[in-house]
């Protein structure tokens, strides 16, 4: 009797404790956001289309550009930022031209304009998303530029960056978004 009323009176105790130990650790999981100012390298690269585009004249935009780093193949984390684009496209809806996603290989060893173009039509991409690859050398050289390089595919973080075409500058968002949170923080560079 004297331990089940032991057990009673400190339930809501333990019960609190374990409440603030998860919110703790759901704060921990909040993403990272930062401002920064980025030098575009002078690299081709090419779309799911097949097509040749020069990187630093497609991000000097007057327009919202969204950078994100993903594989055809992946099964982790680029699938969650794919469905962070499809989510802003179908709540953009009419205006989704308004901002240019782009997605860039980090496995350009495999992520042919074939491959790329069937992952976006998985996440049902409408124009405005596309997804580059290249040779090695200038992907790194990209992924330098974003102080995202990583020297194996398997290493790879969430990384979303978003250029704001006022002033050039980009936020830099470490760790996943919800919808609400990858809104709002294109939002605030102008976007909608």
């Amino acid at each position: 009797m004297r331990r089940q009323s032991l057990i009673i009176m400190f339930f809501p105790v333990l019960l609190f404790l374990l409440i603030a130990i998860n919110s703790a650790a759901a704060e921990d999981f909040k993403y990272k956001r930062t401002i920064e100012s980025y030098t575009m390298p002078d690299v081709t690269l090419v779309s799911q289309n097949n097509t040749r585009i020069n990187f630093k004249k497609l991000i000097d935009s007057d327009k919202p550009v969204v950078v994100d780093f993903i594989y055809g193949t992946c099964t982790t984390i680029c699938p969650v930022l794919s469905a962070g684009y499809s989510s802003l496209q179908r709540k953009l809806d009419k205006n989704s031209a308004n901002v240019q996603l782009i997605s860039i290989s980090i496995d350009p060893e495999n992520d042919t304009p074939k491959v790329m173009k069937e992952y976006l039509k998985r996440y049902r991409a409408k124009p405005g998303w596309d997804f580059f690859t290249g040779s090695r050398a200038d992907i790194d050289k990209v992924m330098y530029a974003f102080n995202a390089y990583i020297p194996n595919k398997m290493y790879h973080y969430p990384l979303t960056l978003i250029r704001n075409p006022k002033d050039g500058t980009w936020v830099r968002i470490f760790g996943l978004t919800s919808t609400s949170e990858f809104v709002n923080e294109y939002k605030k560079v102008g976007g909608i």
